[in-house]
């Protein structure tokens, strides 16, 4: 199948100019955001995260960052249980995500590079994710299989 565009005469380019000024004006909003931060146990290793649980931080993510602090990550939380997949566009910073089922159970982990935009998704429905530098969790020694602690409580 073949996708064809069509214009409509002026108001076209008009819609896609204001769509463009309203995201570089909340963009830059988005980004100095402070967003909250949750204490994450995973074995005896403590994770200070990020919270991502709206629409917008989670779009934003670590786009744009240059470094995270030592054992310091971002906790993407979703409203319902599924199958969300990451990128990188726009991220500078090599990640580890790992995906987190209901229960706090890491389903897989998976290594992202700078500005990919390949996929990266989850093998089984979770509710959430964390980013973490890339090597985090190898170097913590800790894979697929084990819990983490501390995550906000799930909303029936």
């Amino acid at each position: 199948m073949q996708y064809r565009t069509t214009t409509t005469g002026p108001a076209r380019p008009v819609f896609f100019a204001c769509l463009l000024a309203a995201f570089c004006i909340s963009a830059p909003a988005l980004a100095n955001e402070t967003l909250p931060i949750l204490t994450l146990k995973l074995g005896s290793k403590q994770i200070q995260a990020e919270v991502a649980d709206r629409d917008e931080t989670r779009a934003q993510g670590l786009m744009h960052r240059e470094s995270l602090p030592p054992d310091h990550g971002m906790l993407f939380v979703f409203e319902q249980t599924g199958m969300p997949c990451f990128w990188m566009k726009n991220t500078p910073l090599p990640l580890d995500i790992a995906f987190i089922t209901d229960d706090g159970t890491i389903s897989n982990i998976e290594a992202m590079q700078p500005f990919d935009l390949q996929s990266h998704c989850p093998v089984q429905p979770v509710r959430y994710a964390l980013e973490m530098e890339q090597g985090w969790f190898k170097q913590a020694n800790k894979k697929a299989g084990e819990k983490i602690t501390g995550l906000p409580a799930l909303k029936p």
